[in-house]
C-alpha cells in the first residue's frame, strides 16, 4: 500500500528545494508527466482490493492537484525572482554622466561666413545672394570685362552655353544690384559660391566662397573703404591688426588695391606664416570704376563709391590655422567636429 502521507512530504521537499525553472520543470515530467510517478500510480489502481479502489483513486487525484498547486506557486516564485534579478542587472546608474547626442555642426565655411554677415549687417549693409548660374552680361560685360579682355584667361570657363556660366564671382549679383537699385545708393554684401577652372591643391579649388561689398553713394571716399576694412580686419582677426594698401589693378575699381593684414601669428615681427614680411594678403578692393557705374545707369559725376571681395576660405584658413583648402570640401565629420562654435 502507497503512504501517500510521505509521498506528498517527499515531494514538498523537493519542490521547496528547487531555484531554477529548469529544474522546476524537470520535477513537473517526473511527478505529473504522462509517464510521471503519479501517472505510475493510476496504473496500481488494477491491483488494489476492490473495496479500496474508491479511496486509493481520490488520494491519487488530491496528491496530483496539491503537486499541481505546488508546481504552480515555485513557478510564480521562481519567475517573480528571475524578474527581479533581471531589472537589477539592467538598472541604469543614474550617477553616470549621460550619453550627449550628436547635433552636427556647420561648416568652418559657413561659420565664417555667418560671422562676416553679422559684422556688415551691423555695419548698416544688406544681404543679397544670388544665381549661381548667370549671363556672361553681368559677370563680365558690365563689370568692364569685354569679350577680349586678358582678364578673362582666369575666369572665362565653365559655361553652360555661348551666354550662360557658372559664377566665376560674386561681382555677378553686384552688377544687377547696381542696374536694379541706379541711381540710388547702394550698400550691400554679396555672399556666395564661385566657380573657376583651376587645378585643385592646398591653396586652390575650382569651386570656393566670397563676399563682396559695395558702397554707391554721393561721396564715398577711399578713407571710407579703408575704415570698413580695418573694423573687419580687428573683428575677425584681433583688435591689434593693422592695414595696408598696395596699388594692383581690376578692370571693375580705379583705383584698385590690394590689402594686407599685419600677421596674428607674429604680429608684423615676420614668421613663417607671412614669411617674413609681417603683413597677410587678404582681399582686393577700389574705388567703382565710372564706366562700371554708367553703364549700370549712374552718373559718375554725381555718385562714387568702393568695392571689396573677401575669400571666405582665405579668411577661415587664416582664422583657424588651416592648411590646406581641400579640407572644407572632403565631408570628414572629424573635421567639422573640431569647429563647434564661433570664436
Amino acid at each position: 500500500m502507497v503512504n501517500f502521507d510521505e509521498l506528498r512530504a517527499q515531494i514538498a521537499q523537493e519542490f521547496k528545494e528547487v531555484e531554477t525553472l529548469d529544474v522546476l520543470n524537470e520535477l513537473r515530467i517526473q511527478y505529473l508527466g504522462k509517464k510521471g510517478k503519479i501517472a505510475d500510480l493510476m496504473k496500481q489502481m488494477k491491483d488494489v482490493a476492490k473495496e479500496e479502489k474508491r479511496e486509493f483513486g481520490q488520494a491519487v487525484n488530491q496528491l496530483k492537484a496539491e503537486t499541481s498547486a505546488l508546481l504552480e506557486e515555485k513557478k510564480k516564485e521562481l519567475e517573480a525572482k528571475a524578474l527581479e534579478e533581471k531589472l537589477a542587472s539592467e538598472t541604469i546608474d543614474l550617477t553616470l554622466p549621460g550619453r550627449k547626442p550628436s547635433h552636427g555642426n556647420l561648416n568652418p565655411l559657413h561659420l565664417i561666413e555667418q560671422e562676416l554677415e553679422d559684422l556688415f549687417i551691423g555695419l548698416g549693409y544688406q544681404v543679397i545672394e544670388g544665381d549661381e548660374v548667370v549671363d556672361d552680361l553681368y559677370c563680365f560685360e558690365r563689370a568692364n570685362i569685354p569679350k577680349d579682355h586678358p582678364a578673362r584667361d582666369m575666369q572665362d570657363s565653365l559655361y553652360l552655353d555661348p551666354a550662360h556660366l557658372l559664377r566665376t564671382h560674386t561681382t555677378a549679383i553686384q552688377m544687377k544690384v547696381l542696374e536694379e537699385q541706379a541711381p540710388n545708393p547702394i550698400k550691400v554684401v554679396c555672399p556666395g559660391k564661385v566657380y573657376r577652372r583651376d587645378d585643385d591643391d592646398a591653396t586652390h579649388s575650382h569651386q570656393f566662397m566670397q563676399m563682396e561689398g559695395l558702397v554707391i553713394g554721393p561721396h564715398v571716399p577711399l578713407s571710407d573703404l579703408k575704415g570698413t576694412l580695418e573694423f573687419f580686419a580687428r573683428k575677425m582677426f584681433g583688435q591689434e591688426r593693422e592695414i595696408r594698401f598696395r596699388p594692383s589693378f581690376f578692370p571693375f575699381t580705379e583705383p584698385s588695391v590690394e590689402v594686407d593684414v599685419s600677421c596674428h601669428m607674429c604680429g608684423g615681427k615676420g614668421c613663417p606664416t607671412c614669411k617674413g614680411t609681417g603683413w597677410i594678403e587678404i582681399l582686393g578692393a577700389g574705388e567703382v570704376n565710372p564706366k562700371v557705374l554708367e553703364m549700370a545707369g549712374y552718373d559718375p559725376n554725381k555718385v562714387n563709391g568702393f568695392a571689396f571681395g573677401i575669400g571666405i576660405e582665405r579668411v577661415a584658413m587664416l582664422k583657424y590655422g588651416i592648411d590646406d583648402i581641400r579640407h572644407f570640401y572632403t565631408n570628414d565629420k572629424r573635421f567639422n567636429e573640431t569647429f563647434d562654435r564661433m570664436d
